[in-house]
């Protein structure tokens, strides 16, 4: 037995045995706010519910556990038979099928179906974000397959299934399914109209084609389908692509290596080939983007989730330490500059939870108008919600001092994580310029834009300061292209002012509206002015209690 050389002491207790849901209060009220209230008891019942399996110590074991033992490529059976499959940890299985039976796939045809989907979304991702990519996936293929009905009859049922079924097999043979993407490929990236992939129409007038190419990035590819671009006779088509035909054969999916990322470690993202690959078409040929774009828009949507559930637990971790940790003759989260800092991030991370949801919301309500909203805001969105991730996560690591630093923590996960979804489908500068695009095409876009921030006029001066601020720089056409990154920042910051005027507490909007409108702020965080009432804004973002 080891000597005694002295008792543990100070150090914080693990953040586990919450409701994850419950606890955040900015969530929850977003919910209450964003659902019918003869609905409001049941969904808050469906996410207090996952929302104790995320805070449980169990599902914090299955995070760490996915993530130090990462997939596996077996190209080939014991035999030498090419089988094409990726081996994941029983971790990921269960927290695959924890999502999936919560109905993080299914939103699409339930009322309030989106918020309640997006809510369960930030609050599963808090427990290990890496399986949220195939749950993103296939929640976003469903509006692209509706471009062909007799497809989506077919498919819808098995993704938005609460019945998680891990082994491949032929469509027919399973109760649930789930979709990956390819898309990008290694000579265009983003510029996906450069693919060079190639679909051969199969004779007769059925839709199969043959596709022959490679895909460089390829989602989650251990999945049951794919929507797949390629170039067909009359130019660029979307494609599914299934991993198994109707007959129990494997489809030619030719997985070449696993990218070995810096984060999103439990998840896997392949390099894939087609060689005579069976493939039908979804939509029109020539119409591939058009198709397909309906899926980029929710999966945009879900990387601004996604980015507001890493900054909540990054949040939640540091007010946690910071109450629980004595510093210089008291507790740290009572010191006035750990107070600033803490409340500068709850800030951000407030405001990017209320501008996911809103948007959940607008799907919803499915309206023309929100419609067009939904085409300027989820871009900007986009944009500014992921670029803040990292810098959110970052700061919160320091609050922690040394602890932060060290992998049991788990926040050197959360940094690893942290700049992916500003990467993945479309990075900053793509979705600045698709904020220009709808601004300069989609006129309707930018009038929904202006009265859903104009609901708030009036309420704080530096709002109604930065509306016209924005206005007159969409006036300026000078050099527009080379200023989209700073309109994107704007839009988003105007968006999310507005909404925090009108639905957090004043406290929470002053202090916003003085600090990212106002400019009175520095270039870190901590650098709110002290005047504000910083303890009330830190005191909403406590994780328990």
């Amino acid at each position: 037995m080891a000597p005694s050389t002295h008792t543990v002491t100070n150090q914080p207790p693990l953040l586990v045995g919450h409701d994850v849901f419950t606890t955040d209060r900015v969530l929850s009220e977003a919910v209450d706010r964003h659902t019918a209230p003869e609905l409001a008891g049941e969904v808050r019942g469906e996410l207090a519910l996952l929302g104790r399996s995320a805070g449980s110590a169990q599902a914090r074991e299955w995070g760490f556990q996915a993530n130090e033992n990462p997939p596996r490529l077996l190209t080939h059976d014991r035999y030498g038979h090419r089988i094409d499959e990726v081996e994941f940890h029983p971790a990921w299985h269960r927290l695959l099928g924890k999502a999936v039976s919560a109905g993080l796939t299914d939103a699409w045809g339930r009322p309030a179906g989106h918020v309640r989907r997006a809510a369960g979304f930030l609050v599963w991702a808090q427990v290990e974000a890496g399986h949220g990519c195939p749950v993103s996936m296939t929640h976003a293929a469903v509006p692209a397959l509706r471009a062909d009905p007799a497809l989506a009859a077919e498919w819808e049922p098995r993704l938005t299934s609460h019945v998680y079924e891990r082994e491949l097999g032929s469509p027919g043979s399973k109760p649930g399914a789930l979709f990956g993407m390819a898309m990008t490929e290694k000579q265009g990236g983003s510029d996906v109209r450069a693919n060079t992939t190639t679909a051969v129409p199969v004779a007769g007038d059925g839709g199969e084609y043959l596709l022959t190419g490679h895909k460089w990035f390829c989602s989650a590819p251990m999945s049951d389908g794919f929507l797949v671009l390629a170039q067909a006779p009359e130019g660029l088509t979307c494609f599914l692509v299934p991993r198994v035909l109707a007959d129990g054969a494997r489809n030619v999916f030719a997985i070449q290596r696993l990218k070995d990322k810096l984060g999103n470690r439990s998840n896997a993202s392949g390099e894939v080939e087609f060689d005579g690959t069976w493939a039908r078409r979804v939509g029109d040929e020539g119409r591939g983007v058009r198709t397909i774009i309906e899926m980029v828009a929710a999966t945009r949507l879900d990387c601004a989730i996604g980015s507001a559930a890493l900054m909540r637990q990054s949040v939640a971790q540091a007010v946690h330490h910071a109450e629980h940790r004595r510093a210089f003759g008291g507790e740290l989260i009572d010191k006035p500059l750990m107070r600033n800092v803490l409340a500068d991030l709850a800030l951000e991370s407030e405001a990017a939870t209320t501008l996911a949801m809103r948007l959940a919301a607008a799907y919803d309500s499915d309206t023309e108008e929100e419609r067009a909203f939904l085409r300027l805001a989820v871009p900007a969105a986009k944009y500014w919600v992921t670029k803040r991730c990292t810098p959110v996560v970052a700061e919160a690591l320091e609050c922690l001092g040394g602890n932060g630093y060290v992998e049991e923590s788990g926040m050197p996960r959360l940094l690893r994580e942290s700049p992916l979804n500003s990467i993945w489908e479309g990075s900053g500068n793509v979705q600045a310029l698709d904020v220009l695009r709808a601004l300069q095409r989609e006129p309707q876009a930018l009038n929904a834009f202006l009265q859903e921030v104009g609901r708030a006029r009036g309420a704080d001066h530096r709002l109604d300061r930065a509306i016209r601020d924005l206005l007159t720089e969409l006036a300026d056409l000078e050099g527009i292209e080379a200023r989209a990154r700073r309109v994107a920042e704007r839009v988003a910051l105007v968006l999310q002012g507005s909404l925090l005027v009108r639905w957090a507490p004043p406290e929470v909007a002053d202090a916003f509206c003085a600090s990212r409108l106002g400019g009175d702020w520095g270039t870190a965080f901590g650098t709110l002015p002290h005047t504000l009432d910083l303890g009330s804004v830190v005191d909403r973002a406590r994780a328990c209690g």
